[in-house]
């Protein structure tokens, strides 16, 4: 089993920035790939950005690329994502996910944490 707590959410204007943070505990996360979803309001959950914990291989939605970075700190068992300049569209619940890295399905989710952006 693997436990994610997200963190850092909160109500902040356009252009400005927020950084979420995901710990994880439990089985050991080395061989997982670590993702971050959203659900905005209304809408069905999407896709983010993820990274490979061990390879530190990253991939972004096309909607984030160039604002949102996706890191990882070993030490603290922990994944972030540094969002800025943020934009309205960008309001949502967001979900830390792990998976294996040779299943494509997303096994364990966080509790999320709110996201809004005003404009």
């Amino acid at each position: 089993q693997v436990q994610l707590v997200e963190s850092g959410g909160g109500l902040v204007q356009a252009g400005d920035s927020l950084r979420l943070s995901c710990a994880a505990s439990g089985r050991t996360v080395s061989t997982y790939v670590m993702g971050w979803f959203r659900q905005p309001p209304g809408k069905e959950r999407e896709f983010v950005a993820a990274i490979g914990w061990s390879t530190g291989y990253t991939v972004y939605a096309d909607s984030v690329k160039g604002r949102f970075t996706i890191s990882r700190d070993n030490a603290k068992n922990a994944v972030f994502l540094q969002m800025n300049s943020l934009k309205p569209e960008d309001t949502a619940v967001y979900y830390c996910g792990a998976r294996l890295d040779r299943n494509i399905d997303y096994s364990y989710w966080g509790q999320g944490t709110q996201v809004t952006v005003s404009s």
